[in-house]
C-alpha cells in the first residue's frame, strides 16, 4: 500500500497522531483511548511485539503495535508492562480488539492514563507488517528530507555570509524558513530588527518579555513564552541575541480520520497535536523543530560574523528603518507603529513626538553627523531615534512628556545640530500627541525645509526654522519648481525684464523701489538716490510697458508677489532659467 509521503509536513518527524491518520492504520478505526494530549510525539520506529518484557527491545520513540495476547492477567502484571514502556520512552502503544480483548481492559486504561502513554485501540484487524513498512518507508523518507532541508538551509546562510548581508537580510530568510517571527535584539532588550514587517505587532511590551526569557550560552528555550533564543557575539562578548517567536506552523495538515471518542464505559481524549506543555500552559502553537533550531543556530552565526564585517552600528541602522517607516508611513497599524517605537526604547504612552529635520550642505559626511548627534542626545539622557532619511537629510523623532517645553528641547537639538556641522539647516514640525501623527510632523517640517533657502538666517534667539517663519517669501520659494508659478512671473515682469536686458536700463529695480515704499514716490526716489521727476519718468515707463495701473493697490500686490517669486527663482533658479539680475 502506497502512502503520502506529504501527509507529514516537512522539517519534523511523523507524530503518533500523524501515523495514525495513515490509511494503513485508518482502516483499523483506531481510537485514542487515553494520552490524547500526548499524540504529538515523535515516532522514531514501529515495534511488534508478543512479549511480556518488550522494553527490553526498545529505545525510546518507538510506536509498539500488539494483539494484547502477551498482556499480563494480573493488574500489577499489566502495571509493570506499562511502567517498563513508560520508562523506556515509548511513543504509543496500539492495541488491537479483535482477537483476546473486544474492549480495551480497565487495568492496561488506568496505568497507561497514570503514564501518560498515549492508548491507541483498534476496532478492526490491521496488518502490523505492512504498517511497518510503510511508517518505516515514511520515518526513512523524511528524515532524508530532513538532511536535505538542513543542507539546504546551511548554503542558505553561506551565500547570505558571502554576499555580505545585512541584519535584515539574514532575519528575513529566517523568518521566511520557519514561517515564524524572528527577532534581533541588544544587550539593553532594544529590538532593533523585526522580520517580517508583518509581524510587528509581537514586538508589544517587548523590553518587559524579554526580561523575563534569560539568556542562554547556546540555542535554546527561555522564557514563560518558550522563545528559541541564540546569542549573537562581537569580538568574543556577547553583543545581543535573536529570538525565534512561537506560533502557528505556516503548513496546513489536512482533518485527521482517527476518531476521538472513547468506547462505551471508557473515558478517551482527542489526539490533537496541540494540548499542554509540560509546564501545564496552554501551548502556543507547535513546538519548535530541529528545522527552526538550525535556522536559528545559522542566523546567530550569520549575524555575528556580519557584526564584525559591517562598520556601521545596527543600532543607527534599526533607528534609520524604524525613521523611515513611520515617515512613509508602512506600519499595518498604530499600534504596530507603537510597538515599534517602544521597542526601540522610545515611550509611546504619554509622550509628545516632535520631528525635526537637519539639512547639511552638499558634500558634508551626514553619517558623521548623524553618529555626533546621536551621542550628543544619548549624553543628555533624551528619548530620540536618529537616522539618514536620504542622503545630506538627518531625521530625528523627540520623545518628550506631556509637560516639557518641546521648543525648549527643539532649541538644544538645534544646537547640537549646529555644533555638529555650522552649515546645518534645522526645521521643526508642529508636535504630535501619538505616534500616528509622527508623519504629519515630519510632513510639517519637510514644509518648512523646502521653504528654507540655503543660508537664511535664523530667528532671533532661535537654532531652528518652524512653520510659523514661513511668510509670503518662503512660500514662493518652496513653489519655485512648479512651473505656474514661473509663468506668473513671466507673465507679470517678463516685458520689463527685457526691456532691462536690451537697453541696459533699471526698471525692474525703479518698480522695487518704490512697491517696498508701499507706493511713496517721494520714499521711493530717496531710497533709489533718484531725483523724483526721474522716478515719475522710470513709474511711466513701467505702466506702459506692463500695461498697468500702479495706482491701483490690487495691481501692485500682484506685482509685489511677482518680484518676490523673482528673488526665489535667484536664489535657486529652475533648470534652463534665464532669469537676468536686476541689481
Amino acid at each position: 500500500m502506497s502512502e503520502d509521503p506529504q501527509a507529514v509536513p516537512a522539517g519534523r518527524s511523523p507524530t503518533v497522531a500523524d501515523v495514525l491518520a495513515l490509511p494503513v492504520l485508518a482502516g483499523g478505526e483506531p481510537r485514542v483511548v487515553t494520552g490524547g494530549e500526548s499524540t504529538d510525539r515523535p515516532v522514531r520506529w514501529v515495534h511488534i511485539t508478543e512479549l511480556t518484557d518488550p522494553a527490553s527491545f526498545l529505545k525510546g520513540g518507538e510506536l509498539v503495535l500488539t494483539t494484547g495476547m502477551p498482556l499480563p492477567d494480573d493488574p500489577a502484571g499489566v502495571r509493570r508492562y506499562v511502567d517498563e514502556l513508560a520508562d523506556v520512552g515509548a511513543a504509543a502503544l496500539v492495541i488491537e480488539l479483535v482477537r483476546r480483548y473486544h474492549r480495551p481492559p480497565d487495568a492496561l486504561v488506568r496505568a497507561c492514563r497514570a503514564r501518560g502513554l498515549p492508548l491507541v485501540a483498534l476496532a478492526r484487524d490491521v496488518n502490523f507488517l505492512e504498517v511497518t513498512q510503510v511508517v518505516h518507508t515514511l520515518i526513512l523518507g523524511h528524515q532524508a528530507e530532513a538532511m536535505r532541508r538542513t543542507q539546504g538551509v546551511h548554503e542558505a546562510f553561506t551565500a547570505l555570509t558571502l554576499r555580505g548581508a545585512g541584519p535584515e537580510e539574514v532575519l528575513r530568510a529566517a523568518a521566511e524558513m520557519t514561517g515564524r517571527a524572528v527577532v534581533l535584539e541588544n544587550l539593553v532588550h532594544r529590538a532593533l530588527v523585526c522580520e517580517p514587517a508583518t509581524a510587528h505587532a509581537a514586538l508589544s511590551g517587548w523590553e518587559r518579555r524579554s526580561r523575563t526569557a534569560s539568556a542562554t550560552d547556546r540555542v535554546g528555550l527561555s522564557g514563560p513564552e518558550g522563545w528559541l533564543v541564540a546569542p549573537v557575539e562581537y569580538q568574543g562578548e556577547r553583543w545581543g541575541r535573536v529570538v525565534m517567536l512561537p506560533g502557528p506552523s505556516p503548513v496546513k495538515t489536512g482533518p485527521s480520520p482517527v476518531k476521538t471518542g472513547p468506547p462505551p464505559g471508557e473515558t478517551g481524549t482527542s489526539p490533537g497535536r496541540t494540548g499542554k506543555t509540560g509546564t501545564g500552559k496552554a501551548a502556543a502553537g507547535p513546538a519548535f523543530g530541529p528545522e527552526d533550531v538550525t535556522v536559528l543556530e545559522r542566523t546567530a552565526m550569520a549575524l555575528t560574523i556580519a557584526r564584525l564585517t559591517r562598520p556601521a552600528p545596527w543600532e543607527r541602522t534599526a533607528h534609520r528603518n524604524a525613521l523611515r517607516d513611520l515617515v512613509e508611513q508602512r506600519h499595518r497599524s498604530p499600534a504596530d507603529a507603537r510597538a515599534r517605537v517602544v521597542a526601540l526604547g522610545l515611550a509611546a504612552q504619554d509622550a509628545r513626538f516632535v520631528a525635526v529635520l537637519v539639512d547639511l550642505p552638499p558634500g558634508r559626511d551626514a553619517s558623521d553627523a548623524e553618529t555626533r548627534l546621536s551621542e550628543e542626545l544619548g549624553a543628555t539622557g533624551a528619548q530620540a531615534l536618529v537616522g539618514l532619511l536620504s542622503p545630506g537629510r538627518l531625521g530625528v523623532l523627540l520623545a518628550l512628556r506631556p509637560s516639557r517645553p518641546w521648543r525648549a528641547a527643539a532649541e538644544r537639538l538645534g544646537r547640537a545640530a549646529l555644533d555638529a556641522d555650522p552649515g546645518a539647516t534645522v526645521c521643526v514640525g508642529a508636535p504630535a500627541d501619538d505616534v500616528s501623527d509622527v508623519a504629519r510632523s515630519f510632513r510639517d517640517a519637510a514644509r518648512v525645509a523646502e521653504a528654507t533657502e540655503p543660508g537664511r538666517p535664523l530667528p532671533p534667539g532661535r537654532s531652528f526654522h518652524e512653520r510659523s517663519d514661513v511668510g509670503l517669501r518662503r512660500l514662493l520659494f518652496a513653489l519655485r519648481d512648479d512651473p505656474r508659478v514661473q509663468d506668473y512671473a513671466e507673465r507679470q515682469l517678463g516685458p520689463l525684464l527685457e526691456h532691462d536686458a536690451r537697453h541696459g536700463t533699471r526698471l525692474v529695480a525703479t518698480l522695487r523701489g518704490y512697491l517696498d515704499a508701499a507706493g511713496s514716490k517721494t520714499v521711493a526716489a530717496r531710497s533709489t538716490g533718484l531725483s523724483r521727476e526721474t522716478v515719475y519718468q522710470r513709474l511711466r515707463a513701467i505702466e506702459r510697458l506692463l500695461d498697468r495701473d500702479l495706482e491701483s493697490g490690487e495691481q501692485r500686490t500682484e506685482l509685489h508677489v511677482a518680484l518676490q517669486t523673482l528673488d526665489a527663482l535667484r536664489t535657486h533658479p529652475p533648470s534652463g532659467s534665464g532669469f537676468p539680475h536686476d541689481r
